[in-house]
């Protein structure tokens, strides 16, 4: 039976209009499925690395990461025991928190543009990371109305910062279809547990009752990427992880991410990343000493 990405309930605690959520050794974060929500989803994660599965976009992180994810675009979790991060913290708010009409106000042309282009999911980076990092580690010891307060200005230094890469260049949100969703997320779990085999189109396409040529069109409209290139990405992003946290042999990673040609692994290695596996090792065995 194949399974849909489960939608999550997202509750505030009474008196709130956001949710907030710091996970650390003590209090681990289990919501590692492939899940959606209404809510808008600000994550940070405090070092490590892992893998981000959001939408049709799948990367390897590094050094902790600050991802902003739009309301009910499917994705995974971003921690588990093998991350390696210090903490993950985690803001959860509807687009409507502060009432209809508040992100409308001139005031708010920022944020709500913002909003906007996390539909497609959106990874800060630089000192942006690091400066509402911090902020966001704060809220743990702030009150109620001190916490919505820093909200509202970490989310307008997010939409006044240039240190971004939108993760799905079209966007790529549930709101649209939903027999498109249906679809799509029968695509995504039969790839993230059948990636090391090999994945037909004949295969695929019949699990979604369509004709290849029809489910090859509609696969790139969606996702604007061929099946093929997406399957092959989260090969390699999986390679990129084994080769991050396994002291196996390139050539044992090659297989266990489901290529079965090694040269073939190689160069695709390299275009995607810019360096050969063995030298991806390497550098991040000199940035972890």
């Amino acid at each position: 039976m194949i399974q849909k990405p489960a939608f999550e309930i997202i509750e505030p605690s009474f008196g709130n209009s956001f949710t907030y959520q710091k996970f650390d050794e003590n209090k681990v974060n289990k919501n590692n499925g492939w899940h959606y929500h209404p809510e808008l989803e600000l994550v940070y994660i405090n070092g490590g690395s892992g893998k981000r599965q959001i939408g049709s976009h799948v990367s390897y992180f590094r050094n902790g990461d600050l991802i902003l994810i739009g309301s009910n675009l499917p994705h995974c979790g971003f921690t588990d025991k093998l991350t390696g991060n210090k903490s993950e913290t985690i803001i959860q708010m509807k687009a409507d928190f502060l009432g209809n009409d508040f992100f409308n106000i001139p005031e708010m042309r920022n944020i709500h543009k913002l909003f906007e282009v996390a539909k497609g999911g959106i990874a800060f980076s630089g000192k942006t990371k690091n400066k509402v990092g911090d902020k966001m580690e704060v809220l743990e010891y702030q009150t109620d109305f001190q916490r919505l307060l820093s909200i509202l200005n970490i989310l307008n230094q997010l939409a006044t910062s240039d240190e971004i890469k939108v993760l799905n260049g079209q966007g790529f949100s549930m709101e649209t279809e939903v027999k498109d969703n249906d679809r799509i997320n029968i695509v995504f779990n039969h790839v993230k547990t059948s990636f090391k085999e090999d994945i037909s189109l004949d295969e695929i396409a019949d699990m979604v009752s369509m004709t290849v040529p029809s489910f090859c069109r509609y696969f790139k409209k969606i996702t604007n990427k061929t099946f093929t290139q997406f399957v092959n990405e989260y090969r390699l992003v999986h390679a990129s992880k084994l080769l991050a946290e396994q002291p196996i042999s390139i050539t044992q990673v090659c297989y266990d991410s489901g290529f079965n040609n090694f040269s073939h692994f190689n160069k695709s290695f390299k275009a995607f990343t810019g360096q050969n596996p063995s030298e991806y090792r390497n550098q991040l065995k000199s940035v972890l000493k």
